[in-house]
């Protein structure tokens, strides 16, 4: 009986927290199906006004232009991100020594720092290397950074060894060595840092603010906070411009939360 009773105070709470996980969810859709009264009203049904909300949308912001921003900056910069991390990772761990060591921890000091404090010295060094409004001025400061280094380094720990040695011992070169054997072992780790990188890079809003002054290289969150801007604000065209700004990181865990889950915990295949 007691078993039974703690059975179902952990069911309880576990549907509890469920519900307050999903409803901020369900209320951004329904939200972006009724007008701005009835979301201001605090409406929780559907309605019947999301095309309409789409076409004020469409009219007010340049939103297919912003998304093409915003895939193309978050996608140039999960790749580029992947091959300088992870080699970082790689090198660090594999031919480890002190000096290293060193500079690992260096580089680990650096994730106290806020980006905030780095933002004016950033922009200038932009701005005279004239890549504003542009994909590089965008990924630059973020290709690489001292938490995807780490946990591609944490991954290469468990890589055999003796995999190494045996493949320079056949003539491969540490390059084939790398690309050939580490990248497919290490599967879960880089769909998990695929997954943090492209989800910080879509939902980059500050740096983007700063860099990109002109309207045709806005990205979706930027598109946004333009929304809030002003005297009245539509929050049923608001909230179906968020919901379109979610969906594509949504997509993007949900088809690799497998292995995010495994590449998180350090599994190896």
């Amino acid at each position: 009986m007691i078993k039974k009773m703690k059975n179902i105070g952990m069911y309880a709470f576990l549907i509890l927290v469920t519900f307050i996980s999903v409803f901020p969810l369900y209320w951004m859709v329904s939200a972006s199906t009724n007008k701005s009264v009835d979301v201001s009203k605090g409406v929780l049904s559907f309605g019947s006004h999301l095309g309409e909300n789409l076409k004020n949308l469409l009219a007010n912001q340049d939103v297919g232009a912003a998304l093409v921003n915003s895939f193309k900056y978050a996608i140039l910069l999960t790749i580029v991100s992947m091959v300088i991390c992870s080699l970082a990772g790689y090198g660090f761990e594999i031919y480890h020594d002190k000096a290293k060591d060193a500079v690992m921890g260096v580089i680990l000091l650096a994730m106290m720092v806020p980006f905030i404090t780095i933002l004016v010295p950033l922009f200038q060094m932009v701005a005279k290397m004239k890549m504003l409004n542009s994909t590089l001025g965008f990924i630059l400061p973020t290709v690489s950074t001292p938490f995807l280094i780490m946990m591609f380094r944490q991954s290469a720990r468990s890589f055999p060894r003796d995999i190494i040695e045996a493949a320079r011992l056949d003539g491969l070169s540490e390059i084939r060595i790398f690309f050939q054997m580490f990248i497919p072992t290490m599967k879960s780790t880089y769909a998990a840092a695929m997954t943090i990188t492209f989800m910080n890079a879509w939902n980059s809003y500050m740096w983007p603010k700063v860099i990109m002054t002109q309207s045709k290289s806005m990205t979706m969150p930027m598109v946004v906070a333009n929304l809030t801007e002003g005297y009245v604000t539509d929050y049923g065209m608001l909230m179906l411009a968020v919901l379109i700004c979610t969906l594509p990181t949504a997509l993007v865990f949900f088809i690799l939360q497998k292995n995010f889950a495994e590449g998180i915990t350090g599994a190896v295949k």
